[in-house]
């Protein structure tokens, strides 16, 4: 595996490093999948001094135990690992869960940064690469997917919704809506982009299992609450139906 480039005036013991995020659990934790046991060491110690956990596992089996084991808020994937490539294990990651994606590649691997960025990989970095880049890069990532601030509320835009209280607001204002239609909304909301199919929304929002009540109830709910926001004079973030799908929300 090629080595990142050295970070320059930005090394592990040199200069200050960009302000952390805003994160509610303090820290974000980030998966690093890499077999190279001195990238892993550099870029963990790097990632540590930027505000980062990291966890790290050198193989896709390693790698798919720990994501199933440990709670993460972004994977950092190597595509070419020992027992396997990489885009099986982010088959996984995109089959099971929203979980935001960084794939490494070689200049070479041009198929593999494509296949990977259809299987729904949020960015790519390519090696070598230089650790304030690839910090960069993460924290991007992060504030485009998880648009939580330090106090838990998501924001797009004028539309903030809060979890703790159970209250979205456009410019301020109270958004009046049902129990049902505030879950459904935090549930798009927090993961922008991501489809959620009709039964996972029902098992998410409503506690239903699969096959006991009609996705036709979640279509409703749907509709009721994009006429709320429409209402509201919000023309992003919207409610968007993926065909045959499911629904996202795109901001």
């Amino acid at each position: 595996m090629d080595a990142p480039r050295p970070p320059a005036q930005h090394g592990v013991n040199g200069s200050a490093v960009a302000e952390p995020l805003a994160w509610p659990s303090g820290r974000p934790v980030v998966a690093l999948i890499e077999d190279e046991p001195d990238l892993v060491a550099m870029a963990s110690a790097y990632l540590d001094r930027d505000g980062f956990g990291v966890v790290s596992a050198g193989d896709v089996r390693a790698g798919a135990a720990l994501l199933r084991a440990q709670p993460v808020d972004l994977l950092v994937l190597d595509l070419g690992l020992p027992d396997g490539n990489g885009l099986d294990l982010l088959r996984g990651v995109r089959a099971g869960r929203h979980l935001p994606v960084i794939i490494l590649t070689g200049w070479a691997a041009e198929t593999e940064r494509v296949v990977g960025l259809e299987l729904g990989a949020d960015d790519y970095v390519v090696k070598p690469f230089s650790l304030p880049e690839l910090a960069a890069r993460i924290r991007a990532v992060l504030r485009r997917t998880h648009p939580i601030g330090a106090d838990g509320v998501i924001h797009h835009g004028r539309l903030t919704v809060d979890p703790a209280s159970r209250e979205a607001r456009v410019d301020g204002q109270p958004l009046p809506m049902t129990p049902l239609e505030f879950g459904l909304l935090a549930l798009l909301a927090a993961a922008p982009r991501q489809v959620f199919t009709p039964a996972q929304v029902l098992e998410q929002v409503w506690g239903s299992q699969p096959g006991r009540q009609a996705s036709a109830t979640v279509a409703e709910h749907v509709y009721r609450l994009r006429r709320k926001l429409t209402t509201a004079g919000l023309d992003l973030p919207r409610i968007v139906t993926v065909r045959g799908v499911g629904y996202r929300m795109d901001v």
